[in-house]
């Protein structure tokens, strides 16, 4: 089995270049075969979350997803989990924030401190997100998301496959140039349960503070930190070349 310490950077952008404009199926049957069981799949429940979780389970029925509950979750995000585990076995694996980051938070900033400044959302998504997904991926060689360039600005660079230089370990985005056709495509030829919010104008979906229905004509990620510019809406967790120098993880 191939690991992260088999595959170096220069094997992640030969096999980034092999693999674009190839399909999401040939993309995580290689990442599940390569890397199962030190494999995980992110979900925040949205739609090419789904489309991920689908195609991974038709390929191996025992893959591992995981969720970053950070306590401020829709109730049809926490729905939609129900759905997964109803209609594929799976319990999604929750990683909370500490309870003694977010008591000193709300304690010491508010409730809303988020929306004082980039700097301070930022903060509030390092305690909320970023922490908890470094424990997610801890001891794993690799993780698959369901990221695509068109989804924002911050985004158009992304790689097939790529070396998450703040984890250490390989990153899959399948869907990397897929379009959010495919996506709904794909959810309704195979019958793939997806959140409610999205019938509701809510192409992208975070934390509920922090999201919002989008209007006719408004760039999909619009209603995520709505308050800020496009090319600050990154929590943290995908950080972009210009973030880091590196490429996308």
């Amino acid at each position: 089995m191939e690991t992260k310490n088999r595959l170096d950077e220069v094997a992640v952008e030969e096999l980034a270049t092999r693999f674009e404009g190839k399909g999401p199926e040939v993309v995580i049957q290689w990442a599940l075969e390569h890397f199962h069981p030190r494999i995980v799949l992110a979900s925040s429940l949205q739609a090419e979350d789904m489309v991920i979780l689908d195609i991974a389970w038709r390929i191996n029925p025992d893959v591992r997803v995981f969720t970053l509950d950070t306590g401020r979750l829709h109730e049809e995000t926490y729905a939609s989990m129900e759905r997964v585990r109803e209609k594929y076995g799976i319990a999604i694996e929750s990683f909370f924030p500490s309870r003694e980051a977010v008591e000193a938070l709300e304690r010491e900033k508010g409730f809303y401190s988020f929306r004082q400044s980039v700097e301070e959302r930022k903060f509030c998504c390092g305690i909320r997100k970023v922490e908890p997904l470094a424990r997610a991926l801890k001891d794993r060689d690799a993780w698959i998301t369901g990221l695509r360039r068109e989804q924002a600005v911050t985004r158009t660079v992304l790689r097939k496959v790529e070396f998450d230089h703040s984890h250490g370990i390989i990153k899959v985005n399948p869907l990397a140039d897929c379009s959010e056709g495919y996506v709904w495509d794909y959810i309704r030829t195979h019958g793939v349960p997806y959140n409610a919010l999205h019938d509701l104008g809510y192409p992208s979906i975070g934390c509920a503070p922090c999201t919002r229905a989008i209007k006719q004509g408004e760039d999909v990620r619009a209603g995520r930190w709505w308050w800020e510019n496009p090319e600050s809406k990154e929590c943290g967790l995908h950080v972009t070349p210009v973030e880091t120098g590196q490429s996308t993880a």
